[in-house]
């Protein structure tokens, strides 16, 4: 999971919430020290983190709950949107349009990584990008870019002596709809990094100036952030590695004050990047899923259709056949569960689903040896079937037992995560602005 530390920190937190059943400045005051300790943890500002705090104290204590909330989903909503407005509030939107993009910032950010995420990102949404290799400074950087090119399917401008005569080059002869031009790094932005990248913007005229930064760097973030708008005036921020990190948490609260985030490295797949959507990141924060995401994801895969069915509840088989042909297009087990609402809170354990992946292979050639009343009926499925289907798929009687468990547990918990469509769960969904289909 993305910031497994804030993440795991802010869901209990929110099942204190929940269980509170006498509300008073005693029992306020010890649920907001746990969020006060989870923000400063993940190296939040101390002053954002007393802000917010204060915020929550004035209205819990002091207001009633509007009509239809109880106090727990009230203190809840309040915290959440609270973690709303510190994470960035609104969404930093790209245009799906035809346009020049440049990606600035320091060394060992992972402009180049980022390029190449970014130009597969536009590929999904039918436009046609190219990428243009500026960075002449790091040794390694044109061939890493070329490399990454060849993988996704982009051309890749590198003709030219410097920085100034690639870029010319590249706007003279690239045909593609969107360029993105990947620009050097250094230690620290000193006069010749700064004068490089005046030079680029002003021969560019670039559409997006974007700023990439590790998510390690934490409030620092904010410092990167304004010193390179005072030079070439960034229009959003990347925030990458925001996996390996305790620190993102400061990052994005940092960056969240000047130039909106635009986009989350979230993995080191080509495919691990994702638009910035602050209440959809609160909300699989706090184990309340992403459903928009979740959806979009499985539209890329070819498997909107499916995921709709089992939201909705329609999960046999066939149903987890297909889920396994499309996981690997959609991502991993792990970044899939945390976008479904509830499916965080039950702490199914990573290690658990990264085994399960490994073993999809097998439960495919299972699947494809049973009849079609099997597959849609699994209840029939005994000893002599079993032992049928383990023969037909090359694999052992006690290997299909292992999927069929498998099997239902997870239709086990999608069935407990309908039932949040009623009742209080559906009733806070509902204040945070999601679309609940009944």
């Amino acid at each position: 999971m993305v910031l497994d530390k804030l993440g795991s920190g802010l869901m209990e937190t929110f099942r204190k919430i929940a269980k509170i059943s006498v509300f008073n400045k005693e029992t306020v005051d010890a649920v907001i020290r746990d969020f006060q300790r989870t923000l400063l943890q993940a190296d939040v500002d101390v002053k954002l983190v007393f802000e917010i705090s204060n915020n929550v104290k004035a209205k819990i204590l002091k207001e009633k709950p509007p009509a239809g909330l109880t106090f727990n989903e009230y203190f809840t909503k309040t915290l959440y949107d609270e973690l709303v407005k510190l994470l960035g509030q609104e969404k930093g939107k790209l245009e799906l349009k035809p346009q020049k993009i440049i990606l600035i910032g320091l060394f060992g950010s992972g402009k180049t990584t980022t390029a190449g995420k970014l130009a597969k990102w536009f590929m999904k949404r039918g436009l046609k990008p190219a990428l243009i290799a500026c960075d002449t400074h790091r040794a390694a950087a044109q061939e890493q870019l070329r490399q990454i090119g060849q993988k996704i399917g982009v051309n890749v401008y590198l003709d030219g002596k410097n920085p100034e005569e690639i870029a010319k080059n590249a706007l003279k002869n690239a045909k593609e709809e969107v360029l993105i031009f990947d620009s050097a790094g250094r230690d620290a932005l000193d006069n010749e990094l700064a004068k490089e990248l005046k030079n680029l913007c002003n021969i560019i005229k670039p559409d997006e100036v974007l700023l990439v930064i590790p998510a390690d760097i934490g409030q620092t973030a904010r410092k990167q952030s304004e010193e390179f708008n005072k030079l070439v005036g960034i229009t959003g921020v990347i925030i990458t590695k925001l996996d390996g990190t305790a620190k993102g948490g400061g990052a994005l609260s940092a960056c969240s004050v000047g130039a909106k985030v635009k986009f989350i490295g979230v993995g080191e797949k080509i495919e691990d990047i994702e638009e910035y959507d602050p209440p959809r990141f609160v909300s699989r924060l706090i184990g309340y899923g992403d459903i928009q995401g979740l959806l979009e994801k499985a539209k890329e895969a070819g498997a909107e259709k499916l995921s709709e069915k089992i939201l909705e509840g329609e999960f046999t088989l066939n149903e987890f056949y297909e889920q396994i042909k499309s996981i690997q297009v959609m991502g991993s087990l792990n970044k899939i569960t945390e976008m479904i609402p509830g499916m965080p809170h039950m702490k199914i354990p990573k290690e658990m689903l990264e085994i399960q992946e490994s073993k999809m292979k097998k439960w495919r050639y299972m699947i494809d040896s049973m009849t079609l009343e099997e597959r849609k009926n699994p209840e029939i499925i005994k000893s002599t079937r079993i032992d049928r289907i383990a023969k037909g798929s090359g694999t052992k009687p006690e290997e299909v037992r292992e999927m069929l468990k498998y099997y239902k547990q997870i239709k086990k918990i999608i069935k407990m995560t309908r039932g949040m469509k009623r009742g209080p769960f559906a009733r806070i969904l509902k204040q945070f602005g999601f679309q609940i289909k009944q």
